[in-house]
């Protein structure tokens, strides 16, 4: 007899409906899994069977045969295993039922049990686009399901409570739609900075525009704890955003039961030694999201810039300008989306003293040009702000008084957002930093005092036609936090300000 059970599987961060057609047939006892499965789906022959038989019911004696349809893509993980088990017991006589609208997601433990699953949004989202009406999924996942608006989710915490439910006996109460409060985890507050003002409006001015920060400043002097507290002035997620970003934590098992939703914009901090594949994505046989992918709608911060190995910085080119990387591999290839905020901070040279105040900077001239080296000009070319970091003074240390609170911050840069999403419209681009040619022209058109004053820094500064984009990109959002309607002289010289630093330029 054979029977066909819905079921859904991952591809890259995407999901898509499969089909778990099980046959049983007489002849000596087989249980064949077809339909290109990966070691981990060949093994559900050996959860499947336990569980079964664990939950009273006698495992069918023959050939067993499953196909999991469409038989031209590879199937690989545990969550085939619900599916299964219940093609199984319907073509067996022994589970009476049908229901061409619902659809299981699963993995079993030998006892019957179900355990939680990965990617579990984005194919509940495809299980909604595909029409169906309701997913039976493990109970700890349940939560993450139910943020695919349209579908019934029923959690499930063992084969036998299934059973009971699709036999009509028992039925299992739906999982409420998951509801958390945003900025459920503390962050740290600007409040207990001391100083460094100058530095504070370049973060304020990234936040605000979604745009990439370079910090450059001797040890001690706050860079990375003024990085640590980026995430706190930054605007809240919208919905489409969170989902988003949701669904790549979600494929990297990244999600729990208690947070299945991202709630604040990801802050990923990899270490220098991280490689190439690491930080663009990448492993065998499939390719897996890397950092950049795990900071969509967030911040990527690179601690001491120059000691990451030169083929991971410059790997960062194209997904900077693109907003999307693809990662090939020999037996598959996948994009990745990756629109994220690059925040950098790094030292003056080698020793880290370059140009400060006690003169105890050892390097020479020759070794501070190879150290900054390291840095290649198309990149620093893609990053829009330039903040020196200089060391603190006496009295700026020792001033007890609280900072502007980060709350402060962050409510002028949640309003120059929603300046920028009222003027591109939901189908527009994101913030400033993601305005394309003609936003730009529509947008950041400058008057005759900005136009001489936009020829005299192209001309004296050696621009490009990338960093002249991205000056008016910097004013714009200038403009925006002063409520401006039209980039004035003013907010040009600001941008322009922050363009290049002594260091590069020396």
């Amino acid at each position: 007899m054979l029977y066909k059970v819905r079921s859904l599987g991952l591809q890259g961060i995407s999901g898509y409906e499969v089909t778990a057609e099980c046959d049983l047939a007489s002849g000596l006892p087989n249980f064949d899994i077809v339909g290109l499965p990966d070691t981990a789906v060949k093994e559900a022959r050996e959860r499947v069977r336990s569980a079964i038989k664990n939950n009273g019911y006698p495992f069918p004696v023959g050939r067993i045969t499953v196909n999991l349809a469409p038989a031209n893509l590879r199937k690989s993980g545990t969550i085939y295993d619900l599916p299964i088990c219940v093609g199984i017991l319907a073509a067996s006589g022994q589970l009476t039922w049908s229901d061409p609208h619902c659809a299981f997601v699963g993995e079993l433990s030998l006892s019957g049990t179900l355990r939680p699953v990965v990617g579990m949004l984005p194919m509940a989202l495809a299980a909604r686009d595909a029409g169906i009406q309701r997913l039976f999924v493990p109970a700890d996942s349940a939560p993450e399901a139910t943020l695919a608006e349209g579908l019934t989710v029923y959690p499930v915490e063992t084969v036998e409570q299934l059973a009971a439910h699709l036999t009509g006996q028992s039925p299992i109460t739906p999982a409420p739609p998951w509801s958390g409060a945003p900025d459920a985890l503390p962050l740290p507050d600007f409040a207990e900075v001391r100083g460094q003002e100058p530095v504070k409006r370049a973060l304020e001015i990234a936040a605000a525009g979604g745009h990439n920060l370079l910090m450059v400043g001797p040890p001690g002097s706050g860079k990375s704890m003024l990085a640590r507290r980026f995430p706190s002035i930054l605007p809240p997620l919208s919905q489409r955003e969170a989902l988003e970003a949701t669904q790549i934590h979600s494929v990297m098992g990244l999600t729990t039961k208690e947070h299945p939703l991202l709630t604040q914009r990801p802050f990923r901090a990899p270490h220098h030694t991280i490689s190439a594949g690491g930080m663009a994505g990448g492993g065998n046989p499939y390719p897996r999201p890397g950092e950049i992918s795990l900071a969509h709608h967030g911040v990527l911060f690179l601690d001491e810039l120059p000691e990451f190995h030169k083929d991971v910085i410059e790997v960062l080119r194209q997904p900077m300008e693109e907003g999307v990387i693809s990662v090939v591999r020999s037996a598959a290839s996948e994009t990745y989306p990756c629109d994220f905020t690059l925040l950098c901070a790094m030292n003056p040279c080698k020793c880290g003293w370059y140009g400060h105040p006690s003169g105890r900077c050892r390097c020479t001239p020759a070794q501070v040009k190879r150290y900054l080296g390291k840095l290649s000009g198309p990149l620093l070319d893609r990053i829009d702000l330039f903040a020196e970091v200089p060391p603190l003074e006496f009295e700026a240390l020792s001033d007890r008084s609280p900072g502007e609170s980060s709350a402060a911050i962050r409510a002028r840069v949640t309003q120059a957002r929603a300046r920028q999403s009222a003027r591109f419209g939901p189908d527009g681009p994101t913030c400033n930093a993601a305005m394309g040619q003609v936003a730009l022209r529509r947008w950041c058109a400058l008057d005759p005092e900005g136009q001489a004053l936009m020829k005299g820094a192209y001309e004296h500064m050696g621009l490009t036609a990338r960093s002249y984009d991205r000056i008016l990109r910097v004013a714009r959002t200038i403009a925006d936090l002063d409520g401006a309607a039209a980039i004035l002289a003013h907010h040009l010289a600001e941008a322009i300000q922050y363009r290049e630093s002594d260091y590069f330029a020396s």
